[in-house]
């Protein structure tokens, strides 16, 4: 099965493969031992750093998580911040009459 993605998904898959390989080299971590520690084999492990869009989700959070960057994730599809939203979450609170002089 060959899966249909645009340019646009292809292009930022590499990026990502390419960023995931560079720190994975600059922590001198060698192919055999980051795979083993992601619990996935070097086959796997060379799809993620080559951006084949068919590498699993989990792989890619495995990853950013042993990197120490998985709360960079939550940032991808983080719930977006409404002014609405936030006034009705404001409990509302009566105010004091003032005194007139």
């Amino acid at each position: 099965m060959h899966l249909m993605f645009s340019d646009n998904v292809h292009t930022q898959l590499t990026r990502m493969g390419v960023r995931l390989r560079a720190e994975r080299l600059a922590r001198n971590e060698p192919q055999a031992r980051f795979a083993a520690r992601l619990g996935i084999s070097i086959p796997t492990l060379r799809r993620l750093e080559q951006g084949d869009a068919s590498a699993q989700i989990g792989h890619w959070l495995a990853a950013l998580e042993v990197l120490g960057r998985l709360p960079e994730a939550e940032a991808l599809l983080a719930p977006r911040y409404s002014l609405f939203d936030a006034a009705a979450e404001t409990p509302k609170t009566r105010q004091r009459a003032r005194r007139l002089k």
